[in-house]
Order: structure tokens, then sequence, then C-alpha cells
């Protein structure tokens, strides 16, 4: 059976996927055709229902929980691994806070960085939508004061001569104690139970033994890392694929219900209509 599968070409997703698209395990009968995207472009192929299968923002998700259902492997959660405000010049929180005319380039309306950063400055609202790759450059070119930066970009900006003003994973862990859901893996809820059951097992797999070979899916990764170093290739593996993405399990459960809840109770998302995790 073949299956529509999306995600993005960063660095955690190749490794998660690399042994399932390229079968290096028993897939159960399972094939994949590959639109790699731009999280904020999965996002909107997700709201269409166009992928059977896709990564996408977990702040995304809270729209189209009653098309797909949430994958119990495949996800970024964690600690110290949130999106970043960065700038140009020296800009303090307060002076966020104070100045809502500040522009700010975001990678995505529906994206969990964005999402986060309502929570923690919901007088910011001047935001220009950017493809995430592009945010660094358009605050060294001074048509954003601001940028959000997510992925390999955390490792990158510091180079650049940009400045952090606030980790916003950092503030979700200071307000809730919880890792930090970003993304996770969806599959539709029109596929049959069975074949449900098998996307959960042979993505756990995958994600099994990207772990056991580190280094299996090096070039598959490397093709897709917009000349990224290996050397921060693997800084981003290692900082968004973790015990979460071999399974949620208790905890992680936790911190994405309790992401949905308090944007439900802020009057970011709408009222979830099914349950998100499947069973």
């Amino acid at each position: 059976m073949k299956l529509t599968l999306g995600f993005s070409p960063c660095p955690n997703d190749t490794f998660i996927f690399d042994a399932l698209i390229h079968h290096k395990i028993d897939t159960e009968g399972l094939d994949f055709e590959v639109h790699y995207e731009d999280v904020e472009t999965l996002n909107q192929k997700a709201f269409r229902g166009e992928l059977d299968v896709t990564k996408l923002s977990y702040h995304a998700f809270a729209y189209v929980a009653n098309k797909y259902v949430l994958l119990d492997s495949g996800s970024a959660l964690g600690f110290g691994v949130g999106p970043l405000l960065i700038s140009k010049k020296e800009i303090s929180v307060n002076d966020l806070k104070n100045n809502p005319a500040y522009k700010i380039g975001i990678p995505g309306k529906y994206t969990t960085a964005n999402f986060l950063l309502g929570l923690a400055f919901p007088e910011a609202t001047n935001k220009e939508v950017l493809v995430f790759s592009d945010i660094e450059n358009a605050v060294l070119d001074d048509r954003v004061d601001i940028g959000l930066i997510i992925h390999e970009n955390r490792f990158t900006y510091q180079d650049k001569g940009l400045k952090k003003i606030i980790d916003l994973g950092d503030y979700w862990e200071k307000q809730t104690g919880c890792a930090i859901p970003l993304g996770g893996i969806v599959a539709n809820r029109n596929l049959p139970a069975d074949v449900l059951q098998k996307l959960n097992r042979v993505l756990r797999k995958s994600v099994e033994f990207a772990f056991a070979n580190p280094k299996s899916g090096l070039e598959f990764i490397r093709s897709h890392a917009q000349e990224m170093s290996e050397e921060v290739m693997y800084k981003h593996i290692d900082l968004y694929v973790n015990q979460y993405s071999v399974e949620l399990g208790t905890e992680g459960r936790k911190a994405i219900q309790l992401m949905f809840d308090t944007a439900l109770e802020k009057g970011i998302i709408p009222a979830l209509s099914s349950d998100i995790f499947l069973t």
C-alpha cells in the first residue's frame, strides 16, 4: 500500500524517516511517496487534507485534529529546544513588552513557535511570515526588527553577530515544568485502523534503527541539509530527536495536552472535537 508522506528536509526529520522510506526496516507492506516541505507548508497541506501522513506543528494540529490522529513516534518534544527571539541591536524583554511596534519575522502563523510567542508576548502582533531559513537575513538586512528562529538557525545566529532576546522554550518550561511540544507525526483518520497501527509500529522501528545506526542515513541527511556542516547536522539531531521521538509516553502526552488546554483557555485554538492520540 502506497501512502503520501510529508516531512521537512531538516536533519531531525530525515534522520527519523531514513530507514522507513529506504526500507532499511520491515515496513509491513507500506510504501511512501515523499513530499519535502518546510513546516508551515506542511501545516497548510494538512489543513487541506492533502497527505496521508505528515509532520506538522502542534499548534497547527489543533486545527486538524478532526482529520488527523497523532502517532506515538516521531515527535519533537524536549527541554532546551524552543524557538528563540533574536535581534541585530540590543533589545531586552522589557523593550519588547513596551514596544509592540517592533516588526517580528515569524516562520509561519500556525507554527508552535508563533504559538509560544503569543503566550509570552500577546502584545507583539506586528508580524511578517517568512520561510524559516530566511529570517536571520531579514534581521540582518533590517527588513524586520526581531526574528523568531527555529531548527538549525539556533546554532548559526551568533556567528552572524545576532543576539538572543529570549528562549521561548525556556519560558514555557519555567511556566509549566513540561517539555515543549514542537511538532508531531499525524496520520489521516480515514485510513483503515490496521494501517494506522502499522504506521505507528514502523515509524517507531525507523526511529529505533536511526538511534542504533546514527550514521546510516548520513548521505541522505546531508543531501537535504542546505550546506550545513556535519557537526551542525548532528547537533540539530541531538537537540530534536530523543526519547519522546521513540514514544511520547505519559510525560509527552501530558505536555501536549497541557499545551492544547492552555491554548484553548487563552482562545488561541478552537475546541478539539476528537481525541488527539492514536489508541
